[in-house]
């Protein structure tokens, strides 16, 4: 366990650790910023102590007018202080985001001298607060860092953690005795547990104002909910004047109830009949941020409401003391310095914690080199001449074969290079003299997305390839028209570029047996000899029949009721507590339930031959018994359990109308409690991206599932860039999931929403009309690194999406997202 925090430890320590210098540097700035900017710009924000009476907020604002006539007073900050200038605040021009700040004296109201630097520490603010991101990326990020932080400052205790543990010397005396690494790993961990502390603190309150969700918890653990400021004043009827504005009124009001106020800032509203806001601090306030609040009536001077600090109840005082806590005001000018120190003191981390990584590298490329010495003593000539093995694959199956027959070649003495053809190109194809190809097809007969670069790149080609010999393994589904179609392509082509085939096509129809002994025949011929001596192969494109286990049916849910389309059903299985899966993924659901006189008893479960399609096909019970059913999984791990939206399919059998064997099962035959053979299955091509982007998502029906599973992620990351583009019949009686998208649209994870419904009595549409409804933004998002995901029926949508993508960005775009892997796709 020491093991795993310690990778965790250096691993968060070299990647976030560094961007921590960044913040470290920026809070020691800031932590005197007030100082700083006093001793970089004297007598503008104090001045002399004069022997005359201090202006009053109403006489600062008739002075800040004669000097500003044009503009409208915003804020008026004073202090009773003597010396202490007043702070006015205009409101920004039109165009403007901020308005400008003066200083006046506040003995005579004369125009000080502007205060120069601020927007340097306004930089710097932003800098540490957002990484200067925009605002809520920003917040996010910040969020994330200060949770890194608190992962290092806790694992670093614990791997430090001394086995003399009441010696306060063990936990605190730095020993510079220690020479080189020793030194440098006691400067690390010492100098740590000195400053843990203000780092748990300085971590705790950033992840507070980071993650809303933490914020509205903790206020509602404490009682308080965060100020909103008033609403504005309702516009008087046209003609009518507002009463006037009497400033020294509510000036008396305020000081009559806060005789002992040390600071006072004024947000002077727009319009007159709204009321004026006083943020103040009392004299003996604990600290800077005891502030209290007043609202008066700008008319009549009257006290609205009154909530001083020392009123305020013990939540209120805590949500209020978490700045002064975050920067050590809390604690006066030492919590202060403290804090400074514990920022400072970040860099010196970093720096310590890179010194210590690299040189554990250079231990390690010392010893890699010594064995590689060792190794090069004994090392054996490698062939010159291995055999390529490439696949295409959709969903794992391909991969699987391709893996398994260079095995068999490999186990046989036979060198192979087995590759994806995702990264192979025509002119790595000629380096080779024997090339066997496992290929997938997708949809109606279309290469799986991964291959359509190597697809294209191939048919466009001029290198010859006389000198290869080669054989094609297709697997595909009958119930496709074009069966096997992309493997019977890439067939053609090769032929037609002069490569030799050594036998016909082999098409594997959901993993037949027989096809595959006809390939293991293939691998034979290239391993030669005899055949009856060559290793055994046991070629199988399926996952183990042991990766099955058993779950429970908990819930079921009709999701569109009145729908003129067939039922789609909730499913919710409970199971192994421990199963973990991606995004996107999928799993097989076997029909153990059904067992024809000619098939196998259920519970022994056969062997599965491949992986099926996820559609239901009009077959003889006899041979649809022998497949599992694959659904998109429209939940994740921390769920607490596996969701699937399962739609419930009709056909005609023999003796009349009939459910879908598993759909069936799932949706209307099954019980709440019935146990179900489930097994979870990858699916690369529908995982999500590597990097967090702007992500488009884009389907229809059952195929909500896939995209949920993806949403649920994306929100729960934080990840606020989302689009939803999404089909269904009827809004009245189709709005699947509706309630769990408004939550995301209601806090702000859905920025683009698009719901769609084909049969509307008020006008039919399809995702892909609205896609060119809306070419202009869709192009945008593409632009910013936007990533698409489509899942939903291939009739139709998934056909209808490619087409207006195409029409929208061009083909060589298009090409150039599935080749990226910026465009991915689940449908069926």
């Amino acid at each position: 366990m020491k093991k795993l925090w310690f990778q965790l430890h250096w691993f968060v320590g070299i990647t976030a650790g560094t961007i921590l210098i960044l913040i470290g540097l920026t809070g020691s700035i800031l932590s005197f910023r007030e100082e700083l900017l006093d001793f970089l710009n004297p007598g503008v924000r104090n001045i002399a102590v004069q022997d005359a009476p201090v202006l009053t907020p109403p006489q600062i604002a008739a002075a800040a007018k004669v000097l500003h006539p044009e503009a409208r007073i915003a804020s008026i900050i004073i202090y009773s202080e003597p010396g202490s200038t007043a702070r006015v605040g205009l409101a920004p021009a039109k165009g403007e985001t901020r308005g400008e700040a003066i200083f006046l004296n506040p003995y005579t109201g004369a125009l000080l001298p502007p205060l120069h630097y601020d927007e340097v520490f306004e930089w710097v603010d932003s800098l540490h607060r957002h990484l200067l991101l925009p605002r809520d990326a920003g917040r996010i990020a910040l969020g994330i860092l200060a949770l890194c932080l608190l992962g290092l400052s806790l694992s670093g205790l614990y791997l430090r953690w001394p086995r003399r543990v009441g010696d306060w010397r063990a936990w605190l005396k730095l020993d510079f005795r220690l020479k080189g690494r020793s030194f440098l790993w006691g400067l690390h961990s010492v100098v740590g547990t000195w400053v843990m502390l203000g780092y748990v603190i300085f971590t705790l309150t950033g992840i507070y104002w980071s993650f809303d969700v933490v914020r509205s918890t903790v206020d509602g653990w404490l009682g308080v909910s965060r100020v909103v400021r008033e609403a504005p004043a309702p516009k008087l009827p046209k003609g009518v004047k507002p009463p006037p504005v009497d400033l020294a009124a509510s000036w008396a009001t305020f000081e009559g109830a806060a005789p002992n106020w040390r600071m006072a800032f004024l947000r002077i509203p727009e319009r007159a009949t709204a009321p004026l806001q006083i943020v103040w601090t009392a004299k003996d306030a604990p600290h800077v941020r005891a502030r209290g609040r007043m609202s008066i009536n700008q008319q009549t001077g009257a006290m609205l409401k009154n909530e001083p600090y020392a009123q305020m109840t013990v939540g209120g005082q805590a949500q209020a003391s978490f700045y002064a806590l975050h920067v050590g005001s809390f604690f006066g000018m030492p919590g202060r310095i403290v804090m400074f120190l514990c920022s400072l003191a970040l860099p010196g981390f970093a720096i310590t914690g890179w010194m210590l990584y690299l040189n554990r590298r250079k231990q390690k490329r010392s010893a890699a080199a010594e064995r590689k010495k060792f190794a090069a003593s004994g090392a054996v000539t490698a062939d010159a001449d291995p055999v390529l093995l490439a696949y295409a694959s959709q969903t794992g199956s391909a991969e699987r074969l391709a893996l398994q027959s260079a095995a068999a070649l490999q186990a046989a003495g036979v060198p192979v290079h087995v590759h994806s053809l995702e990264k192979l190109t025509p002119p790595q194809l000629v380096k080779y003299r024997r090339a066997l190809f496992v290929a997938s097809s997708f949809g109606e007969g279309e290469p799986p997305d991964a291959a359509r670069r190597f697809n294209r790149l191939l048919h466009t080609a001029a290198e010859e390839l006389q000198h290869m010999q080669y054989a094609v393994l297709a697997l595909g589904d009958r119930n496709y028209a074009q069966f096997c179609g992309f493997g019977h392509a890439l067939d053609a082509r090769l032929r037609t570029m002069g490569a030799q085939a050594l036998h016909p096509t082999i098409e594997v129809d959901n993993g037949d047996t027989g096809a595959l002994a006809r390939w293991s025949g293939t691998l034979h011929a290239l391993i030669g000899g005899d055949a009856a001596s060559a290793p055994e192969m046991a070629l199988s494109a399926a996952v183990a029949d042991n990766d099955y286990t058993n779950w429970r049916i908990v819930g079921r849910t009709l999701l569109n009721p009145g729908s003129v389309g067939d039922g789609l059903y909730e499913i919710t299985l409970s199971g192994d507590p421990a199963a973990d899966w991606r995004p996107g993924a999928l799993a097989d659901i076997w029909p153990g339930h059904y067992t024809p006189a000619d098939a196998p008893p259920a519970a022994q479960t056969p062997s599965v031959p491949a992986a099926p399609p996820r559609t239901q096909a009009t077959l003889a019970p006899a041979v649809i018994s022998l497949a599992p059913r694959r659904y998109s999984l429209a939940s994740l791990p921390g769920d607490g359990g596996l969701q699937l939206l399962v739609r419930q399919v009709r056909y005609e059998s023999a003796s009349g109308p009939a459910l879908g064997l598993a759909s069936g099962w799932l949706t209307n035959d099954a019980q709440v409690g019935d146990e179900v053979r489930v097994r979870l299955i990858a699916n690369p091509a529908f995982d999500m991206y590597t990097e967090a982007r702007p992500s488009i998502y884009i389907g229809n029906g059952s195929g909500m599932a896939g995209l949920r599973s993806h949403l649920r992620a994306r929100v729960r990351a934080g990840e606020r860039r989302n689009w939803l583009i999404f089909g269904e019949r009827q809004r009245d009686f189709d709005s699947i999931c509706a309630q769990e998208i408004a939550g995301w649209r209601a806090a702000g994870m859905l920025p683009e929403l698009d719901l769609v419904f084909s049969r509307d009595v008020t006008g039919g549409e399809y995702v892909q009309d609205r896609m060119r409804v809306r070419a202009d933004v869709l192009r945008d998002w593409i632009a910013d690194g936007a990533v698409l995901y489509v899942c939903g029926s291939l009739q139709g949508m998934a056909a209808g999406v490619d087409a207006a993508l195409e029409e929208m960005i061009g083909r060589a775009a298009l090409d150039d997202l599935i080749e990226t892997g910026r465009y991915r796709r689940d449908v069926y």
